[in-house]
């Protein structure tokens, strides 16, 4: 999926993604889309949790190596 910026979080543990996910999309331009990066399996919940609390979309996630991409649509 196509994506405007890159957030690394493999090795992070809840609520770590969803933290560096909000300061990350602080920054970047609405309709942008953030590319996340997790491989704790509580990304897979807490990030489409977070973006219907925040305004944002949550768009969906691919395999990606041994993480997942998780892709968000800032609000």
């Amino acid at each position: 999926m196509d994506h405007d910026v890159d957030q690394d979080c493999e090795g992070l543990l809840c609520p770590l993604p969803v933290l560096k996910a909000r300061k990350r999309l602080m920054d970047m331009a609405p309709g942008q889309v953030l590319r996340l990066r997790a491989t704790d399996a509580m990304a897979m919940i807490d990030l489409p949790h977070f973006c219907d609390g925040e305004g944002h979309s949550y768009l969906g996630s691919e395999p990606f190596g041994l993480a997942t991409a998780h892709f968000i649509r800032r609000g």
